[in-house]
């Protein structure tokens, strides 16, 4: 994952902080190809993923709190879950 960032001359930021001894020492066995800067890319890309995909749940947890037969701006989901089942 490094290699990449340094091919593409990714700005790189120094960081020095303190991690849980055993969890850097997992990951490292786990991914022994990585040094820790990537092993870190890694976990900061993965929670910026999640948090992503949580934002989106949260979009369509809207849909969830009105009935599917109550149309809005583009119609109704009840009727598009039909059509889409239909094709």
């Amino acid at each position: 994952m490094a290699e990449i960032c340094h091919v593409h001359a990714m700005a790189r930021t120094r960081l020095s902080t303190t991690v849980d001894k055993t969890l850097l020492a997992d990951a490292r066995s786990a991914n022994p190809q990585h040094n820790d800067a990537a092993l870190l890319d890694a976990a900061l890309a993965s929670l910026l993923a999640r948090t992503r995909a949580a934002a989106i749940d949260d979009g369509y947890r809207a849909y969830d709190e009105l009935p599917l037969d109550e149309p809005d701006d583009w119609g109704d989901l009840e009727s598009f879950r039909s059509a889409a089942a239909a094709t």
